[in-house]
């Protein structure tokens, strides 16, 4: 008997990535497209669902074709894709704008105001178990209906990325669950179900997609799909997730009390829960499986702060790559891994894009704070990885507050394979990191659980027989006096500073 091949594809932040692999997990065949973010107005971040989002699948897809693999023999097909992210389309399903990105998109935050005022922040976090915040779907689509009401006239759905993806390959107006759950005030997540309670203001709730778990068929590939991606048409498609789940079910972050820690262009947590987790401070969602839930929270500027040290003042490292030298971001890491914990007294405020959780403030604004005559580059590439440690500790310090601590914690993203910075991370907030053998990454995820959804995977203990092992595991430098120290410093200087900060973001849209 053959045996199939099942395929992944994760579109990311700055890259989309796909994976080929087999039931048992063997990478056949990997392809990575990158990609741009646009920053067309302070606060806004968008991307082209065509240009950029079905393109990159497009182009992963005939990467396998021209590598010459049978897409006859794929089982299964898995999309998973940032998000939450908003994107209206016509009754052709064709987009009507750019796509709205998820969390360090701050557009609505007056449309956030308003639904709280109006509706009442606890009647809203009853219903929908987190708080209205940047990261929100609602506010985003309210002031699509403010802004742009012709667009919205026109709007048949409003989709997400993933959405799109799934879409634009089988016809059908499909999201997940766990991506639904930030659709919040117009979500029930007592069984993630729309509900129309706070919807009138908002939107007409048929312009809302289906909801399925992530291991259910969304629908299959269609004919026009075929010849765009050459896929065969008929191929089985998942409901899809966001791309942080699918990260999460790659590397067997998957059973109660795991916590993912995905270091990517933001920082995204992923706590696997077994019931609803209310709390203002961070997102309760429905998780990959059926009546599974997760508890989950974000850093916004974390990969994207190291690239833009590296852009900005990385000048150095970048010429001696483009010689033939070692990676820029490899030789800063070397270079900060030689100054001592805590920067010699520099701190970094990584709020470069506002911060999500547990603060949840779209205006605070980055700082060095301590900067001296005799601090120097690494320095300061050093208090900027030190930032993610203690944005980590703040969050899983709250995770404890609320009675859902983490049991276990897995590291993954691009910046786990930084041990420097893994090792910093560890040491501020006193916590193990479990890094695995294999983090290809949410599209490896997106693969299992294509092959589960269809049943060429029989169950999800194959995950932990095949698919997953550990590398090694980080553990805590037990002296970690001078981080306590600076860790409180981290979390005086925004409170103090928050009004400044605020007064600063405002004159710096103003300008604009």
């Amino acid at each position: 008997m053959t045996v199939p091949y099942l395929l992944g594809i994760d579109v990311g932040s700055y890259s989309t990535k796909g994976v080929l692999t087999t039931p048992t997990g063997e990478v056949l065949h990997q392809h990575v497209v990158e990609h741009k973010m646009e920053f067309p107005k302070p606060g806004w971040v968008e991307q082209d669902a065509d240009g950029v989002w079905w393109a990159d699948v497009v182009a992963v897809c005939r990467a396998i074709v021209d590598a010459g693999f049978d897409t006859a023999r794929i089982g299964a097909v898995a999309v998973s894709a940032i998000g939450p992210c908003m994107l209206p389309v016509d009754e052709q399903g064709r987009p009507l704008r750019a796509g709205v990105l998820y969390g360090i998109d701050t557009r609505a935050q007056e449309e956030v105001t308003w639904l709280n005022n109006h509706f009442g922040e606890e009647a809203m976090m009853e219903l929908a178990g987190m708080a209205l915040t940047s990261q929100a779907i609602g506010p985003k689509i309210l002031w699509l209906k403010r802004n742009e009401p012709e667009i919205y006239a026109r709007a048949h759905k409003i989709l997400t990325a993933s959405g799109y993806l799934i879409y634009k390959l089988t016809g059908e107006y499909v999201i997940d669950k766990h991506t639904g759950s930030h659709y919040n005030p117009l979500v029930n997540m007592s069984d993630i179900s729309w509900d129309g309670r706070f919807a009138e203001p908002i939107i007409d709730l048929e312009k809302l997609p289906k909801l399925l778990w992530s291991t259910e068929i969304a629908g299959h590939i269609t004919e026009a799909a075929a010849r765009e991606t050459g896929l065969a048409a008929g191929t089985p498609v998942t409901a899809g997730t966001v791309d942080a789940a699918a990260e999460a079910v790659s590397v067997g972050a998957v059973n109660v009390g795991d916590l993912m820690v995905m270091y990517g262009t933001t920082v995204f947590f992923t706590l696997v829960t077994d019931h609803e987790t209310p709390d203002v401070r961070f997102w309760s969602t429905g998780f990959v499986f059926p009546e599974s839930r997760d508890l989950c929270g974000g850093l916004s500027t974390t990969g994207a702060l190291t690239r833009w040290f590296r852009d900005q003042l990385g000048q150095p490292e970048l010429a001696a790559e483009a010689a033939g030298g070692p990676n820029a971001y490899a030789a800063l890491a070397e270079m900060a891994a030689d100054i001592p914990g805590g920067s010699e007294g520099l701190l970094c405020l990584p709020f470069f894009a506002g911060e999500r959780t547990p603060i949840h403030d779209p205006n605070a604004r980055g700082v060095f704070a301590g900067l001296t005559l005799s601090h120097t580059r690494a320095h300061m590439y050093r208090s900027v990885l030190e930032s993610t440690g203690y944005g980590v500790r703040h969050n899983v310090e709250t995770m404890r507050e609320i009675g859902a601590g983490p049991q276990r914690i897995v590291a993954v993203g691009g910046g786990a394979q930084n041990l420097t910075w893994l090792q910093i991370v560890s040491d501020i907030a006193q916590v193990p990191q479990v890094v695995p053998q294999q983090t290809i990454g949410a599209s490896y995820g997106d693969a299992f659980l294509a092959g589960l959804a269809t049943g060429i995977i029989p169950d999800i203990s194959k995950l932990f027989q095949d698919w997953v092992q550990v590398k090694t595991i980080v553990e805590p430098n037990p002296d970690h006096r001078v981080y306590d120290e600076m860790y409180g410093v981290y979390r005086s200087l925004y409170e103090h500073a928050k009004t400044d900060l605020h007064t600063l973001a405002r004159l710096g849209m103003d300008s604009h």
